[in-house]
């Protein structure tokens, strides 16, 4: 597509902060029959054993992120480094994030005469990737409930999920990108209102 070019599909970029609630909304968007595509699960499958991208890791890092035999990569381990290393996580995302553009690319041409569809990518705006989408949905929560769920989440100590969440934008600076702010501040689901009322005013604009 050339730039400047209308998109043929709606196309809603997903994003937010760790922890922020993207994947409760995604899921949710899936139930109602939209297609999700997940960064993460193109970025775990980058990542998988026997992958260019894993054996290249595993040369940089070595045992200290070998699993399986030395086969694929401890996940964790690998966390450690990166999200207390900026310099590492940089060059981390500059191997993966290429890979993830493009099954991206791959799977929005097999979707094309889908009328939506769902790009669910938590660095959208870190990695560049606004000019995929028709529009933004940011799912937003106060920060001490992100830090507070991401403990939660992961069993992680304070110190861990707060590099965790400081290697992203903040919430505060993505506000203000988004198209459309999803409020993630209360009770579970609550924001489902929100989200039927903005496809279905998607959906009458596209008639």
């Amino acid at each position: 597509m050339a730039p400047g070019e209308p998109f043929s599909q709606r196309r809603i970029g997903l994003t937010g902060g760790i922890a922020s609630g993207k994947s409760s909304v995604g899921r949710w968007l899936a139930q109602q029959g939209l297609p999700v595509l997940d960064a993460d699960q193109f970025a775990r499958e980058a990542l998988g054993p026997g992958r260019q991208a894993t054996n290249t890791v595993l040369q940089r890092y070595g045992s200290t992120v070998q699993a399986d035999g030395g086969a694929a990569i401890d996940r964790a381990a690998l966390g450690r480094i990166v999200f207390h290393n900026p310099d590492e996580l940089r060059w981390l995302e500059q191997l993966v994030h290429p890979i993830v553009r493009k099954r991206f690319d791959q799977a929005l041409t097999l979707l094309a005469q889908k009328p939506a569809v769902v790009l669910m990518i938590p660095l959208l705006f870190e990695a560049g990737l606004e000019s995929l989408c028709s529009e933004i949905w940011l799912v937003d929560c106060d920060e001490d409930q992100q830090l507070a769920r991401l403990i939660a989440r992961d069993g992680l100590s304070p110190e861990a999920a707060q590099a965790r969440i400081a290697a992203q934008w903040p919430l505060s600076r993505k506000r203000g990108l988004a198209d459309h702010v999803i409020a993630n501040q209360g009770q579970p689901g609550h924001w489902q209102h929100q989200i039927s009322t903005l496809l279905k005013a998607g959906a009458a604009a596209e008639l």
